[in-house]
């Protein structure tokens, strides 16, 4: 998924489309209420899964959104997290928006890369020295990984929160930076901004 915006246009475009089916199926199974023969229970499995589907589409243009000023890379980006998710690979990449991330962490190891799926991954394989701590995203360079981030102070009492999640909140809280993290345990991908902890659903397409 490019960031761009043509991509942006075209998912706009795409995410009203679906809205308009849902809206339009949810009349017709409305509709045929009170008709014999009617299978409402099929009716709302099929609004279940386009349901889902908005979901997905809402969540990939709203990040495209919010990343689209500061880098050309989603479509790189996206693809490791769901890579990563897919083999269970923990992992935390800090894409810098305008305020600085560097200050409020602690420095790991300089890289000055070109964003890339494939050397995204390969930091956070478990073999790998780099793969303890964060990616630093600016631009469309990936400017240095093992950084330390600083946790959120916040009590959750309904959830289990592991220190990569806590390290993506705490850093949002401070700063604007998107925050993605992905839990070594489930291979769940969230992403944090503005100090809220948010899930992160992949387009089947992708």
């Amino acid at each position: 998924m490019e960031c761009s915006s043509e991509g942006l246009s075209e998912q706009s475009i795409d995410l009203r489309s679906r809205f308009l089916a849902f809206t339009d199926h949810a009349r017709a199974a409305l509709a045929s209420l009170n008709e014999d023969g009617g299978d409402l229970l099929g009716e709302l499995r099929h609004l279940s899964k386009s349901f889902a589907d908005i979901a997905r589409a809402a969540s990939t243009y709203h990040l495209t959104r919010l990343l689209s000023p500061y880098t050309g890379k989603c479509n790189e980006i996206f693809k490791a997290v769901r890579n990563l998710s897919s083999t269970r690979t923990g992992a935390l990449i800090v894409i810098q928006r305008e305020a600085s991330a560097e200050e409020r962490m602690t420095a790991g190891i300089p890289l000055g890369a070109e964003i890339t799926s494939t050397l995204l991954e390969s930091i956070f394989n478990v073999g790998s020295p780099l793969h303890d701590g964060a990616v630093l995203i600016r631009d469309d360079g990936i400017v240095s990984a093992a950084n330390v981030l600083p946790l959120t102070k916040k009590v959750y009492r309904t959830r289990k929160m592991g220190t990569r999640h806590r390290a993506a909140i705490g850093l949002s809280e401070h700063t604007d930076a998107l925050v993605f993290v992905v839990s070594e345990e489930t291979g769940t991908p969230s992403f944090a901004f503005d100090g809220f902890l948010y899930p992160f659903y992949f387009m089947d397409r992708e």
